[in-house]
């Protein structure tokens, strides 16, 4: 009952966004669609993108044919330092909003906050639009929290860029031998009257499906999505250890929201 709840509450919240950016211009509309994502490829498809955000829930990031990851590069010069100071505006970021509620002041807007979920984001969807043209480290386009009785503890902030960025765009954001951006690919939505296959150990559709390709997908009656989101990145500002801040497995287990 909780699976159908969440899928329900995800699928209108998909379709009303996807409907307010067939009413815009042209804009790259990195981070507005869902928390940090982009949803100008999927229009009418919003079912896809529903399942996409639930299908995530419990994933490792070792998700084979549905996952694109950047390779960690070579450290250049220079790049510990940008690293640090992306961390430095973060954390400043992260000090500020300790107190969701001055998040929500400022214009973050919570994401299914009566849907349960491991992690909540507050999302600030001015400063997913900022992303599509320019990166600044202390306009994160989600923050982060956790649940805790009748309010939110913040853990790390979400940043997010254009999917149509290549490597060598990201490495200019974040270096790419600190952090590794990933999103996800090979998406196919199954029809209407075979949306039991998105689930269990043969499933066909989603991100958790054995269908891979265009032809496959053809083939079964879907509708195939090559990029389903925007590239993305978690940052734990708060964190003592270099490698817990930039966790591309912690990414993983708190993504079933993204």
């Amino acid at each position: 009952m909780k699976r159908c709840f969440f899928l329900v509450c995800l699928v209108g919240m998909v379709s009303a966004l996807a409907t307010a950016q067939q009413n815009s211009s042209d804009h790259d509309m990195s981070g507005m669609q869902m928390p940090g994502h982009d949803m100008s490829n999927m229009g009418a498809e919003s079912a896809a993108g529903a399942h996409a955000m639930h299908s995530m829930e419990d994933r490792h990031m070792d998700m084979g044919p549905h996952m694109k990851m950047t390779d960690l590069r070579v450290p250049q010069t220079g790049d510990q330092q940008k690293a640090d100071q992306i961390v430095a505006a973060a954390r400043k970021v992260a000090e500020k909003y300790q107190d969701y509620k001055t998040a929500l002041k400022d214009g973050f807007k919570i994401f299914l906050p009566d849907v349960p979920q491991k992690h909540y984001h507050f999302t600030n969807y001015s400063y997913g639009f900022e992303a599509a043209t320019r990166f600044n480290p202390e306009h994160p386009t989600s923050l982060l929290y956790e649940k805790q009785g009748d309010g939110y503890k913040l853990i790390g902030v979400m940043y997010t860029a254009p999917k149509r960025f290549s490597e060598h765009d990201l490495n200019e954001r974040i270096p790419l031998s600190i952090a590794q951006w990933h999103e996800h690919v090979n998406f196919c939505k199954a029809p209407d009257d075979r949306k039991k296959e998105y689930f269990g150990s043969n499933a066909k559709f989603g991100l958790m499906g054995s269908i891979v390709t265009q032809e496959d997908c053809d083939a079964n009656g879907g509708t195939f999505h090559p990029i389903v989101f925007n590239w993305m990145v978690h940052v734990y500002p708060m964190e003592k250890d270099a490698a817990q801040v930039w966790s591309v497995e912690r990414q993983a287990h708190n993504h079933g929201s993204d």
